[in-house]
């Protein structure tokens, strides 16, 4: 019989249990009214007999997904096997999905021993409740009947606990946030956070007692300030919208919550940070793998005794996954913005981790002054001694996975994952010097070391766009820095990280005279392996360089959109009639020009882009092209057929028909012949072009034989407008993959 069944029947027969949901083992719930329902476990079974930790571990990597989804935990979490049952309160375990290096890219089924150690830290023996099933029977049920209380109410309002406030806190981000009149960016630089205004709305009212403590507190309509220093420039915050997105929000949840569960509200209040920063504020977790390989380019590059020579300074460590290995403590540092990272390392280094506690610190490498902690700073003595003298700076190793989000337009208005980091200032300070790359949090962090120890060595993770990329020119010529050695490896191995594009670790030593022409860097397999070299170029001259060489004269046969020089945006590269407007480079194709932008279109489009050439940049071209026919041909055919020729007669007149009327015995003349009679001229093609002319001929000669009754269809139709004409569009409007004739599927292959 099912393990799952027997406890089911056995201790929660008063319960609802649900064993068919596919994303949690064993769900324990009670009714509270006909429509709603309060959940009480989510719970992970085991057949064989296994440790507490290892179950927990992967409960809670199976559980991420739904956790952030948004949707309402339950009171406890719980883990079973044929011997022994145990119950943690979610709040307890809650910290785990807020540390910034957690590996939830783990299977879990495969979890590792690192992970079980760090869900265990939480597990401790006054949170953990373990029954062992015969022993502890009697024990088990008055648990059970004691915490598993059974709601009855006619209507229901969900209560706030510390279990789920972070979770509602996250639906008020959502529905409630963006009706505050407020400016939050100006209200950051006194300390004050949008955490702030959802205890408000949390805990003070009817709650005047807690008045002193919040610096926030809601009157009936509208927010007042409880921070001396804005008091006098704001003292109210009013809603949008006449409240009405607060009222109904509210309308869901009972406040204040019970009293018992105020002080803990207000001392978590570091919990309370919106999904999409948390995922985004520290480093990615660095797997285990590229750890142990970045240590081993750190001894080529300075030698087998380096832990010995040389210093080390993790200055956005985390909780300090990537400092695993290292076997000198005495010359490493570990600091990070988050004081809760630094409790979990000290706890680390009380059970074994091998770093010294006074050297495990909290500091704001971007925003804290550098200062010994003798002067008031936070910088350890030891290090700052090293940190200040620019021969020591020598042997100094900047070790680190820095953050990789974007700050968007750099003004704490807009980011690309709709969030700011606006109490850092070096995206203002180092702006000039590194242009648009002061928007990548990365190259802040670079550029920052660069200026206060412009002698030391940088040995660091992130993205490569930084050796090639259009928009990290300036930061290259202010940059400057000898290459030493480094691999990329696949990004999507490591956590939170999705997307076709590498990671690197490279190695620099500062203070030289210019960045380098160009690199080489080993390609690395998921494994580990090296399987190729790839070089990057610095400072080359650009295809849009090229393009912009050949203006339009003539008459205007369409437009050329591309968005970007690289492989990543190859995807927005198209040819249209219509006039659109574009955030990229748009070319005007005419008679003097259209044959170049082919070859422009062509080239772009006719190498797949993967992981590996993700940054590769596409280079001003030498002139074998002038000469070669052949190549010219292949490239018109290319770009005529292409699925991003996206030319269609409903946007003016189509001047991209490769064939004549009689060709595709088309039911009536086409409005223009101009690319019928300029193929003409071209002389021979490759045997694999005719072949696609043959296959586009049969294409258009069986559309012109479906129209005929078809009064709507167009008689100068472009490839665009056949496919869309056979294949039509969903509901969303997007083209469909496939069309109910199977005779054009058969020519359109």
């Amino acid at each position: 019989m099912d393990l799952r069944l027997q406890v089911k029947d056995k201790f929660f027969s008063q319960y609802k249990v649900s064993l068919e949901d596919k994303r949690i083992d064993f769900l324990v719930y009670s009714p509270t009214s006909l429509f709603t329902s309060e959940t009480l476990l989510w719970a992970e079974s085991k057949k064989d007999i296994t440790p507490v930790n290892t179950m927990f571990a992967q409960l809670l990597l199976t559980i991420k997904k739904t956790v952030d989804s948004g949707e309402m935990p339950p009171k406890f979490l719980g883990v079973f096997d044929k011997e022994k049952i145990a119950f943690v309160e979610y709040h307890h375990i809650l910290p785990v999905f807020n540390l910034n290096d957690f590996n939830w890219n783990e299977k879990p089924s495969t979890v590792s021993k690192k992970t079980e150690n760090t869900v265990g830290k939480f597990l401790t023996k006054e949170v953990l409740n373990q029954f062992e099933f015969k022993k502890d029977e009697a024990e088990l049920r008055e648990f059970i009947k004691t915490n598993f209380i059974i709601g009855n109410v006619s209507l229901y309002k969900a209560q706030i606990n510390k279990n789920n406030f972070v979770t509602v806190y996250n639906k008020w981000i959502d529905a409630v946030k963006p009706t505050i009149a407020v400016d939050f960016n100006e209200l950051k630089k006194a300390g004050v956070l949008d955490a702030d205004f959802f205890l408000a709305d949390l805990l003070s009212k009817n709650n005047k007692s807690l008045y002193q403590t919040l610096k926030i507190v809601l009157r009936e309509s509208e927010y007042h300030i409880n921070v001396d220093k804005i008091k006098h420039l704001l003292q109210a915050v009013f809603f949008k919208g006449n409240q009405q997105k607060h009222t109904e929000f509210w309308t869901k949840y009972k406040r204040p919550p019970a009293e018992e569960y105020w002080q803990y509200m207000l001392e978590r209040r570091d919990l309370l940070v919106p999904q999409q920063i948390r995922e985004q504020k520290g480093a990615y977790f660095t797997p285990q793998i590229w750890v142990e390989k970045s240590q081993e380019y750190l001894e080529k590059a300075f030698g087998e005794n380096w832990q010995d020579e040389y210093y080390i300074w993790d200055c956005c460590c985390g909780t300090g996954n990537l400092l695993a290995g290292l076997v000198n403590p005495d010359n490493v540092w570990a600091s990070t913005i988050d004081q809760p990272d630094v409790d979990i390392v000290h706890q680390m280094i009380g059970e074994g981790f091998n770093l010294l506690k006074p050297h495990v610190f909290q500091f704001d490498f971007l925003g804290d002054e550098f200062l010994p902690q003798s002067k008031g700073g936070k910088i350890p003595d030891l290090l700052f001694r090293i940190v200040n003298n620019s021969e020591k700076q020598k042997k100094l190793i900047i070790y680190m996975n820095p953050p990789y989000a974007e700050t968007g337009d750099g003004l704490g208005t807009q980011t690309n994952k709709k969030f700011g980091f606006s109490q850092f200032d070096t995206h203002f300070k180092y702006k000039d010097d590194l242009g648009k790359a002061s928007h990548e949090f990365f190259s802040q962090f670079f550029f920052h070391i660069l200026k206060m120890m412009p002698n030391t060595n940088l040995a660091s993770f992130s993205t490569l766009k930084y050796v090639n990329s259009i928009n990290f020119q300036k930061f290259r010529k202010s940059f400057r820095a000898k290459y030493k050695a480094g691999f990329m490896c696949r990004a999507e191995t490591f956590d939170n990280v999705q997307g076709m594009f590498p990671i690197g670790f490279l190695i620099w030593g500062l203070s030289q005279s210019r960045f380098p022409k160009s690199i080489s860097v080993d390609i690395l397999n998921d494994e580990g392996i090296k399987i190729e070299k790839k070089r990057f170029y610095n400072n080359k001259k650009y295809i849009n360089e090229w393009m912009n060489l050949f203006s339009a004269t003539g008459h205007p046969l369409g437009f050329l959109y591309a968005k970007g020089m690289d492989f990543q945006n190859n995807q927005g590269l198209w040819i249209s009639i219509e006039q659109k407007k574009s955030g990229g480079s748009k070319f005007i194709l005419s008679e003097s020009n259209w044959i170049v932008g082919c070859i422009y279109f062509a080239v772009r489009h006719v190498f797949k882009h993967t992981w590996i050439n993700h940054n590769d940049q596409f280079l001003f071209p030498n002139d074998g092209y002038k000469k070669d026919r052949r190549f010219q041909n292949d490239c018109l055919t290319f770009a005529l057929f292409h699925e991003k020729n996206k030319i269609s007669s409903q946007d003016g007149i189509n001047h991209w028909i490769p064939f004549t009327r009689k060709d595709v015995k088309g039911k009536d003349s086409f409005m223009s012949m101009f690319m019928s009679d300029f193929l003409q001229t071209r002389g021979r093609f490759s045997k694999e072009s005719n072949a696609v002319f043959e296959a586009g001929k049969a294409l258009w000669a069986y559309y012109h034989q479906t129209i005929k009754d078809d009064n709507d269809a167009a008689v100068d139709a472009s490839l665009y407008d056949i496919r869309e004409y056979f294949k039509g569009r969903n509901e969303k409007g997007k083209m469909k993959a496939r069309s109910t004739d199977e005779r054009f599927n058969e020519l359109d292959k």
